[in-house]
């Protein structure tokens, strides 16, 4: 009795995955700079799997503790705190490529001075039809935040899991339709990553947005297979919740680059 747990925080055992993570992000990153040197994707395919492999056992460890009752509502709370703070950096991390657009789209640089006639997007660059494939895109990821939202209304609001299932069903299958028409859209530009600001620009913005969808899509993906696996209540759902809003950051950060780099930069 002397060492039973009479609070409502958890107490983290030592754990060996904040090392194994540091170590693993280390040698991608080092093995990526190499590549770029020419020297074989091999250390950064090394790196990337031991990230990987981070992120599977430590989120399986956070999932046993749930199982066990170590989430109390005081730790719930932790971790929804803990994921917005994360979206948040995901936000600025955006920022950025949105600082760097709008900053050469309106401050275009010419060849010798920012002060001479600068021109965007540059001379040559021929721009994508915004209302064609990218408009079609939108309206799919849109759905596809409709379709998870709904998934999660019928947890919480109806403890309905067949509804829910369908919902993450059909928000998976939108996700990668749209990664699909990406990959299309990028086989066919008239302008490349490197050689001018704009291309750079454009494929770091949307580029970037696209592994985001992925990595969402996966996340909805294990909601459904824990589903399946008869996890998630009205009352327990930390996983699925934080899913259901990265899902939804991804689609809000969507309508700005259509808004932004699509239309209006276009």
């Amino acid at each position: 009795m002397a060492h039973a747990k009479n609070h409502d925080y958890h107490i983290l055992s030592p754990s060996v995955w904040p090392f194994v993570a540091a170590v693993g992000a280390f040698v991608m990153l080092f093995g990526a700079v190499l590549w770029m040197h020419g020297s074989g994707p091999w250390i950064f395919l090394a790196g990337f799997i031991a990230v990987l492999y981070v992120m599977f056992g430590w989120w399986s460890d956070v999932i046993a503790e749930s199982k066990i009752g170590d989430h109390t509502p005081v730790v719930q709370i932790g971790l929804k705190y803990g994921f917005i703070l994360f979206i948040m950096s995901e936000v600025m991390f955006f920022f950025a490529w949105f600082w760097s657009f709008f900053k050469h789209a309106m401050y275009p640089m010419g060849p010798n001075s920012p002060a001479v006639d600068g021109v965007w997007p540059p001379a040559g660059i021929e721009t994508f039809d915004p209302w064609h494939l990218p408009l079609i895109n939108t309206m799919i990821l849109l759905c596809s935040g409709c379709a998870a939202t709904w998934a999660h209304h019928a947890l919480v609001h109806e403890n309905n899991r067949e509804d829910m299932k369908w919902g993450l069903i059909i928000a998976i299958v939108l996700g990668a339709i749209f990664t699909v028409f990406q990959v299309y859209e990028y086989s066919h530009a008239a302008f490349g990553f490197s050689g001018n600001i704009y291309g750079a620009n454009f494929f770091m913005a949307t580029g970037f947005h696209g592994v985001h969808v992925l990595i969402g899509t996966i996340f909805l993906f294990i909601c459904l297979l824990r589903l399946m696996n008869g996890h998630f209540t009205p009352t327990k759902h930390i996983g699925f919740e934080a899913a259901a809003w990265y899902w939804h950051f991804v689609d809000v950060v969507w309508l700005f680059l259509f808004a932004a780099i699509y239309v209006w930069g276009g």
